[in-house]
């Protein structure tokens, strides 16, 4: 049974996320033979201030770019 966890940024809506989901299960099916009832997706929102990267505030780099 795989579990396919995805962190990101919040926002996100409902459905945007069943849709991800699906395509993801779907994948599964289709090159792994996964039965579609087999497959968890869990979705773990996380905030930009939480992330960082090269030790430095992810927001840091975005408001650089």
């Amino acid at each position: 049974m795989p579990i396919v966890k995805i962190e990101l940024f919040p926002g996100r809506s409902a459905e945007k996320k069943a849709e991800l989901a699906k395509a993801i299960t779907d994948t599964l099916e289709r090159v792994g033979e996964i039965k579609p009832e087999a497959t968890i997706v869990l979705f773990v929102e996380i905030p930009s201030s939480e992330w960082f990267v090269a030790g430095a505030p992810l927001e840091d780099s975005l408001v650089k770019s």
